[in-house]
């Protein structure tokens, strides 16, 4: 009797432990969630327990990616092509957050804010394919594979994470203009009954505005003093009250978007710092975002826990780009002698002082964006963007206003007359930093070819002709409390922003460092890499992870960090890159630094020596 129990037990055992295995063999066989996490603007430094405890503990448990990079221009339409696609901006041709296009309905001038749904829908449909970007993004990737898809967040970059699926009939999109009327064309649609859904949960059923956090001020009155709360709080209910639940109740896997506006809109907008450059970016309203943005994502983490998805959901959370407070200085500018009483502190560079410096050097008239000629005698200067010569329609030269960078489109008929007298102007101004210039007008002392930073490649919209990179440098008094000199730039941009706000698109290593992590079932824990990645690797990982084959059509894709993943190597190889420009007549050279894994190039920052912060090289 004794040994027929024990026979039996045992024989229950192995039932048991068979029935163990195959359950977990089931279990590893389960396709996965992903979730892209944006903190838009999100600086590495700035992440610690005390300032964002949920991102800090993720680059505790998870993956902490200690040599991460935007993608220049560091600006956010351009990473959210790289973060969609997986491929650099030379491919998908988001070349910044504004972009010479054809005259639109919805927008009839010749440069157009891509922020903007209206406007990304009509820019899409210009080109065959229905699909601008000319390359795949993993939320298409992962619809065509049977997975339910959203973005969520801010307008502009939700939509570019699947453009070619604009008519809402597919992937959902919520973002600031859900549920909205427009004078103007209409946003993402809908589907019903979601809408129902959000309404079921006792949401509003359009999305809220930024409330105070929206108003930048002006030169004599301070920005915002609160996070963006009150509008990502609508997100946040939207996304654990209806997409999830939804998603998890169907039982197939999903592919999730979360674009955190902030910490980036409450930067730009501060009000801690009006036309001072201390505290900048680094007051309290800020950190108040950085935590908004790091809230966020617990209460995602949190939801996916209790719906019980959390163990089978990998998480990568990224920033577009890095941030810089907003100087607007210098000692060589003609336009910064002149007198703007409307809207510009005097001694500081207004709007649009490059296309001014330049029209003077040129010898060329300068145009506004509405056609009408700009009267610097009347205290006149450009908005937004420029021409010069011509008209704007036709212009010589026309000058787009990107933050840290300016972009530069010549007459093709002029290009190659123009480019070196414009290339040695702008060698003359302190502000300038880096030069760039396409390579087909050749070499040009003092500037780098545009493909040295990944900006040719197989892209559909029309190219810039030049790329102006702007200086920067550490303020020494932030050092003293934050300790990192990318915490503490300062940096001179072109924008209708205060001195003592925040910018980006620069490129300094405090721009293009931004913050990123990864934590889930395919991703090591307690792991620091050291290698470099970018947000160009993010789809490729996620879509290797997801078991898909990601098709490619232009050359600049971006790879998978084996490193970071289970089972991976425990670190890569990488090696240092430096290029350097032919030295201008008066000695100004743009140096490129950087490093490369395998075929994979990352830029860390370029330009004059002794004007950009992360640059090693002293001459």
């Amino acid at each position: 009797m004794i040994k027929s129990r024990r026979f039996a037990r045992n024989v229950c055992l192995a039932v048991l432990g068979f029935i163990a295995i195959s359950s977990m063999a089931h279990a590893a066989d389960k396709p996965r969630n992903v979730i892209i996490f944006v903190a838009d603007g999100l600086r590495y430094g700035i992440v610690n327990h005390d300032t964002a405890p949920t991102l800090a503990n993720i680059q505790k448990n998870g993956v902490d990616f200690r040599n991460s990079h935007s993608l220049y221009p560091t600006v956010t339409t351009t990473n959210a092509s790289a973060i969609a696609t997986g491929h650099g901006i030379g491919d998908t041709g988001e070349w910044s957050n504004s972009l010479r296009l054809p005259a639109l309905k919805y927008e009839p001038g010749a440069v157009h804010f891509m922020e903007n749904d209206a406007i990304l829908k009509e820019a899409n449909g210009l080109y065959d394919g229905n699909n601008y970007l000319n390359e795949m993004s993993l939320l298409a990737l992962a619809r065509q594979n049977h997975c339910q898809t959203a973005a969520i967040g801010k307008e502009g970059p939700v939509l570019i994470q699947d453009i070619s699926a604009a008519d809402g009939a597919s992937t959902i999109f919520i973002d600031d203009s859900t549920g909205t009327r427009w004078e103007k064309g209409h946003p993402i649609p809908v589907a019903p009954e979601i809408m129902q859904a959000i309404k079921d949960a006792g949401l509003e059923t359009e999305a809220r505005d930024r409330g105070l956090n929206q108003s930048p001020g002006a030169y004599n009155l301070p920005g915002v003093q609160v996070a963006n709360i009150y509008q990502q709080q609508w997100f946040v209910d939207v996304t654990t009250k209806v997409v999830l639940p939804r998603f998890v109740a169907s039982g197939q896997p999903f592919a999730l978007v979360y674009w955190s506006r902030d910490p980036d809109g409450t930067q730009h907008n501060t009000g801690d710092s009006l036309n001072k450059l201390s505290p900048g970016i680094n007051g309290p309203t800020s950190l108040a975002a950085v935590r908004n943005a790091s809230d966020n994502l617990q209460a995602l983490i949190d939801k996916l826990k209790e719906l019980g998805v959390y163990d089978n959901t990998d998480i990568f959370v990224t920033a577009d780009h890095g941030f810089s407070t907003i100087a607007r200085q210098s000692k060589t500018s003609w336009a910064v002698k002149q007198s703007y009483p409307d809207d510009t502190v005097k001694g500081f560079l207004p709007e649009g002082f490059l296309a001014i410096d330049l029209s003077r050097a040129l010898n060329l008239p300068l145009i506004d964006a509405y056609k009408s000629p700009i009267r610097l005698e009347n205290g006149e200067h450009p908005h937004n963007y420029s021409a010069l010569g011509g008209d704007l329609d036709h212009p010589d030269v026309l000058a787009v206003g990107s933050g840290g960078s300016e972009l530069l489109y010549l007459d093709p008929a002029k290009a190659k007359a123009l480019a070196p007298k414009i290339i040695a102007a702008l060698t003359q101004q302190d502000y300038v930093a880096a030069l760039f210039v396409d390579d087909e007008l050749g070499p040009i002392p003092g500037a780098l070819p545009m493909s040295a930073v990944g900006l040719r490649g197989s892209a559909l919209t029309p190219r810039p002709a030049i790329y102006v990179g702007f200086a920067d440098y550490v303020l020494p008094s932030c050092l003293k409390t934050w300790k990192q000199p990318e915490l503490c730039s300062v940096m001179i941009n072109d924008t209708n922003l205060q001195q003592g706000q925040g910018n980006h698109g620069g490129f300094t290593r405090a721009n293009t460092r931004n913050f990123m992590a990864a934590i889930g079932p395919d991703f090591k824990a307690g792991y620091a890499d050291a290698a470099p990645i970018s947000n160009a690797d993010i789809t490729p990982t996620l879509a290797h992870i997801l078991g898909f084959n990601l098709p490619s059509k232009g050359p600049l894709k971006g790879r998978v960090i084996d490193e970071a993943l289970v089972n991976g190597p425990q670190t890569i190889g990488s090696t240092p890159q430096v290029t350097r420009s032919a030295p201008a007549a008066n000695g100004f050279v743009t140096i490129l630094e950087g490093q490369n894994v395998g075929d994979e190039h990352y830029f860390d920052a370029a330009g004059m020596p002794g004007r950009v912060v992360g640059l090693k090289s002293t001459k």
